[in-house]
């Protein structure tokens, strides 16, 4: 039986963009104003394990700062913009599932402005949806108004995505997620939270969707 797919939705940040260098830096210069545990590798692998209320915990966040300081950080995000790199293969899975008649869509936190510069400095044509929404919380109601505004059944559409709030929010919503180990959460941290696939590199994506059913 051939799947149902009519629609692959991606996540953005560490998922098509290697924006962790970024991340890191942007986080520590507001770590060293605002007086929060700053970002380590090290401890930025600890905190991968962690759910985002877990994560404010550990790093001293008060939950009321986070709206001022995810404008912050989307403000000097905007400056460093066209220094995201696409994660190495990416742009070939994108081309292989265009041209195999899927249409594509990015669901992201990040602006839209973002996201298309990343996509015109990558010579990304074939994206069909672009659907951002600023909410760090409630990704399940920004996956459900995607499938409302563009008509789209839960069976037509799979997620691909690095976060274990990108498995809660397909759940939520009835849809297949694909979860990639090269972002920002820890394989430890999904461990209660099953996706149905898991990639270990971009090429996988294809293969897992190709094969479904």
């Amino acid at each position: 039986m051939k799947n149902t797919f009519k629609c692959i939705a991606f996540d953005f940040d560490g998922t098509i963009a290697d924006s962790k260098d970024i991340f890191l830096n942007i986080f520590n210069l507001l770590a060293q104003k605002h007086e929060f545990k700053p970002l380590t590798q090290q401890n930025l692998m600890q905190i991968r394990k962690l759910s985002v209320k877990e994560r404010l915990t550990y790093l001293d966040i008060p939950m009321y700062k986070l709206p001022l300081l995810s404008a912050k950080f989307l403000q000097l995000y905007n400056e460093s913009a066209g220094e995201i790199k696409i994660i190495a293969g990416m742009r070939d899975v994108l081309y292989d599932l265009h041209r195999n008649g899927y249409q594509l869509a990015i669901i992201s936190s990040n602006s839209r402005k973002n996201v298309e510069q990343f996509l015109q400095n990558n010579r990304i044509d074939c994206i069909s949806y672009l659907h951002c929404s600023s909410s760090i919380f409630g990704k399940d109601k920004v996956i459900r108004k995607f499938l409302k505004t563009y008509k789209f059944s839960s069976e037509q559409v799979i997620y691909v995505g690095d976060e274990r709030r990108d498995i809660e929010a397909s759940n939520k919503n009835n849809i297949q997620i694909i979860w990639v180990n090269w972002g920002y959460d820890d394989k430890n941290s999904i461990s209660d939270y099953p996706p149905d696939f898991i990639a270990s590199k971009p090429p996988e994506i294809s293969e897992i969707i190709h094969s479904a059913y």
